[in-house]
């Protein structure tokens, strides 16, 4: 019976992750066991296959990312081999060894669920990229640091400069190997892609350690044979020694998890890293989005029973699921086939892997451990602005090749935030800076109130304000306030670009608060942010550090233009003395007709209706029919641009003394927007009819007010035209 594509897609993709994974997995495996011995060799790579089964069939079923593939990776044989390395030379003994092993993964398996469990995978994921970069060059390295002796033959526990620094120990036969294995690695990309590189490099290793042995007898034999894998023992042998190992976990005690308690976190931290690489990737290319915590769950379980059974642990791997999304895999069902053929072909190949070479193992892994290093990072030395980046990953590298990966990963993270705020510092906290002379509220004034305004002004000022206010840009923020604080009675800051606060900005501006109270000035704050992008509400938080209190000279105004307008008032008021008296204007007061003959404005005021409006009642609004002008005797009215049921925009305030509707009033359509009293309102509705009839008799008084009308728009595009020029500067 055919199977759905779907299915298909998924057995191919398996099949071909597989391929890929099982070579790496076993090489790995190999890796992290040399260090207690050269029979051990072979279980190494029985660790590197059963890693492979148990996180193939586990993590998938219960992470649930479609087509990501979770096998033994570098990060967990980096770790892994130099734990076994330290521990050996510190006096441990073998059995003990196995079992720190075994542990480290198990514990490193608990840590991720924990992960998962509190959410941590949301942040994992958000780390900086040069610390990402960083840590996967410093594996790289320290991956051919561990491997560079074993291609070359070197003697158990020399290191890398070691083995280089004694060619006198060097074994050209597993050179051979070793050269043959990576020249078929890097070339076989470039002939064909059905059959992974890293499977021809290892069947070309091994024809060509065959082919050394027909020169030389002595490679043909399996036992006590330095440059194969050996022989992987029997399975009632390997059962009874994992038996003795689940006994052992079960005796562990609290100085044992101790010791390994640092080496487990780096090992959970760098496999959660490594999967959530992969999971982005994947996700790009899929588009898809997977949920990282379920996953971390799903690749902690993975590990927990790979550790269990005596596998190595693993991760998300990015090789192996390019090769299965290639392939055709559309499910996570790909991931558990993947684990399922691992097994198989151990049951199956079992015996060959015995004549694995090791060399052949080594160079697949410097391959790998070449391919990790980021090349593109040497870019960051050509631009100044990237040279400290470069100088984060070389630090992260420098520390995890000198200390460990978790201490190199700390660091990263400590300069990356260096970084961070150094940028921070290095921006900016002023958007922008204009006096009140030069920016206006939408309240329309008179000519005369203007003249007042741009003579005054200066007593003002307002400061737009972006970014992070912060202990970093306090010092910044202050300087910029400073002239200003000496010579202005009004601070206005407008908040709507700031993205976050701290207390130590709280603390200067309560500074800065103090400052203008004592020449009886104020600091006003507009369009504090009802929520940053931490949540918070900045008004809700300045009430509580006591910024604002009743008592105290600070004004909050929900938009820049009522804090302006509130500003011009106070300067009016000043400068006026009697900008609160209210006293409804005759016709004769109304600047459009100043200088008439009273006569002549006797006659038009008895033809003209009379009305008032209470606050908040609306007088007009957008589409009504109407030709009248309306000329403002008390009170005042506000303009509003009605957008959607909710919102609306206010387009501007014309108080006593002006006049309003006067679009309607020239060219007879209807009324383009909402016009409400602001306040209780008395006006003077002059409709065109009426104006038509007076104009007939009095032609000069018509003339005059059309001069007037244009007179007065003149003025207000003029003041507009000043504010676009302060904006553009």
């Amino acid at each position: 019976m055919k199977l759905p594509k779907p299915e298909m897609g998924d057995l191919w993709g398996g099949l071909a992750a597989m391929l890929v994974a099982l070579p790496s997995a076993i090489a790995f495996g190999v890796t992290i066991y040399s260090p207690l011995g050269a029979s051990y060799a072979a279980q190494g790579a029985l660790a590197g296959i059963l890693g492979a089964t148990a996180l193939g069939l586990i993590a998938p079923a219960l992470g649930g990312t479609n087509r990501l593939i979770t096998a033994p990776c570098a990060p967990a044989a980096a770790v892994l081999s130099a734990f076994a390395i330290e521990f050996m030379h510190g006096g441990g003994n073998i059995e003990s060894a196995l079992l720190m092993v075994s542990m480290l993964g198990l514990l490193a398996g608990l840590l991720q669920i924990l992960f998962g469990t509190m959410r941590i995978g949301q942040l994992i994921k958000y780390m900086p990229y040069p610390v990402v970069s960083g840590y996967l060059s410093g594996v790289g390295l320290i991956i051919i640091g561990s491997q560079g002796p074993k291609f070359l033959g070197a003697p158990k526990g020399a290191n890398f400069w070691e083995a280089l620094a004694a060619p006198e120990h060097w074994k050209w036969q597993g050179m051979i190997v070793g050269a043959v294995t990576i020249g078929v690695m890097l070339a076989a990309p470039r002939v064909t892609r059905t059959v992974p590189a890293a499977i021809l490099a290892l069947l070309a290793g091994v024809l060509a350690y065959f082919g050394l042995g027909l020169a030389d007898p002595a490679l043909l034999t399996l036992e006590g044979n330095p440059f194969v894998v050996g022989s992987l023992g029997k399975g009632g042998s390997f059962a009874d020694a994992m038996a003795g190992r689940w006994h052992a976990m079960g005796e562990t005690g609290f100085d044992q998890i101790k010791h390994i308690a640092v080496p487990a976190l780096t090992l959970a931290v760098l496999l959660s890293i490594d999967t959530l690489k992969t999971c982005l990737v994947l996700d790009a290319l899929t588009r898809s989005r997977h949920n990282s915590n379920r996953e971390l769950i799903g690749q902690g379980l993975g590990n927990i029973a790979s550790a269990v059974i005596g596998g190595i642990p693993g991760s998300g791997t990015m090789g192996a699921t390019l090769v299965n999304i290639s392939s055709g895999a559309m499910s996570r069902y790909s991931g558990v086939i993947e684990g399922v053929l691992a097994l198989i072909a151990f049951l199956v190949l079992g015996a060959l892997i015995s004549w694995v070479p090791v060399a052949a193992l080594a160079a697949i892994l410097i391959v790998i451990g070449v391919r990790m290093i980021d090349k593109h990072s040497l870019q960051f030395l050509k631009q100044p602005s990237t040279i400290l980046d470069f100088a984060v990953i070389a630090a992260v590298v420098a520390t995890a090749l000198t200390v460990s990966l978790i201490a190199a990963s700390g660091v990263g993270i400590v300069l990356a935030v260096l970084l961070f705020i150094r940028e921070q510092i290095g921006g900016s906290v002023v958007h922008r800076k204009v006096s009140c002379h030069e920016t206006f509220s939408k309240r329309v004034r008179t000519h005369e109130e203007m003249e007042i305004l741009i003579a005054y002004g200066e007593r003002g000022c307002v400061i737009e304000l972006q970014g992070s206010l912060f202990f970093g840009t306090t010092n910044q923020l202050y300087t910029a306030l400073e002239p200003e604080l000496k010579t202005r009675d009004y601070v206005i800051l407008d908040m709507r670009r700031v993205q976050s606060v701290d207390v130590t900005a709280i603390h200067m501006l309560d500074q800065v608060k103090d400052m203008l109270t004592e020449r009886h000035g104020f600091l006003i704050f507009s369009q504090l942010p009802q929520s940053l992008p931490s949540g918070r509400d900045m008004q809700q938080y300045f009430d509580q550090v006591g910024l604002v209190r009743p008592e105290s000279p600070v004004r909050v105004f929900g938009e820049l233009d009522e804090a302006l307008e509130w500003v011009e008032d106070r300067i009016l008021e000043g400068a006026l003395c009697k900008l609160g008296e209210q006293e409804a204007l005759g016709l004769n007061e109304i600047e459009l007709f100043r200088g008439r003959k009273e006569q002549t404005l006797a006659a038009l005021e008895q033809l003209m209706e009379k009305r008032s409006f209470k606050a908040g009642e609306k007088i007009f609004q957008r589409g009504d029919a109407g030709d009248e002008l309306f000329l403002i005797r008390k009170g005042a009215v506000r303009i509003i641009l009605p957008i959607s049921e909710k919102m609306s925009h206010h387009l501007g305030t014309f108080g006593r003394g002006s006049f309003f509707g006067e679009m309607a009033f020239l060219d007879g359509d209807v009324r383009s927007a909402d016009a409400v009293a602001f306040s209780d309102t008395d006006l003077y509705m002059l409709s065109r009819k009426t104006f038509d009839t007076v104009a007939e008799e009095h032609k000069k008084l018509a003339l005059g007010l059309m001069e007037g009308l244009a007179s007065v728009l003149a003025s207000r595009l003029r003041y507009t035209n000043a504010e676009l020029r302060v904006l553009e500067s």
